[in-house]
């Protein structure tokens, strides 16, 4: 398929209303239709799309899309609906991580595209790293930082919600206490929970790297 006639297709997906989605995930999880996760996985096409569109001039954009629906269908395959987070700050880290593996496989992205900034001077690994860790770790862990994105979508979900929010989208801890309807105590908590295993998940793949 073309990007042109892939466009065409993505013009056609209608969003989903929340009761539908409800339901459609009660009828793929509960009973295993596969019609209902069909639908859910065209429904968040969108979002693929919009994860490859700073890839949009390679010449190879069809693979990485392919490659981000092949995450897609990772996390409409491991989602828990009944765990209160939103679907698409789930499946984000997967989709992100299925492209940018490709295309650091194919050529097409180097380690300095993975750190892109999401701040002014941070990265994601600038702001998950210890700041007492030692330069020479420090720089290990900037060559692995492909894999942080494959961390973070490892995490319990509302963990994953609450790094995506605080650090990555510089969310006050209180916005996101409301959003989940906790305290803000919990939203430390969990935070720190997050930073915690992602830091183990990396410290296991640099033991494995060397």
């Amino acid at each position: 398929m073309q990007l042109s006639e892939y466009l065409q297709e993505l013009n056609k997906v209608r969003l989903l209303e929340p009761d539908q989605e409800r339901a459609l995930w009660y009828e793929f999880k509960q009973n295993h239709s596969s019609d209902a996760r069909r639908r859910l996985i065209e429904a968040y096409q969108p979002l693929v799309f919009k994860t490859a569109l700073p890839f949009k001039d390679l010449d190879n954009i069809m693979d990485v899309i392919q490659e981000g629906t092949v995450g897609l269908i990772e996390a409409v395959e491991n989602f828990d609906p009944d765990k209160g987070v939103a679907f698409s700050l789930f499946a984000v880290y997967r989709i992100r991580g299925r492209m940018y593996r490709f295309m650091k496989e194919e050529g097409n992205a180097d380690i300095a595209c993975l750190e892109a900034e999401t701040e002014p001077g941070l990265s994601h690994l600038d702001m998950l790293a210890d700041t007492g860790t030692p330069v020479p770790e420090l720089a290990e862990i900037h060559m692995a930082s492909d894999v942080v994105l494959e961390a973070m979508g490892r995490l319990p979900q509302k963990e994953q919600l609450v790094l995506n929010q605080v650090l990555v989208n510089s969310q006050e801890i209180k916005a996101v206490a409301d959003m989940l309807n906790v305290s803000t105590a919990h939203i430390y908590r969990l935070q720190k929970s997050g930073v915690r295993r992602v830091r183990g998940m990396l410290s296991r793949f640099m033991h494995n790297w060397k």
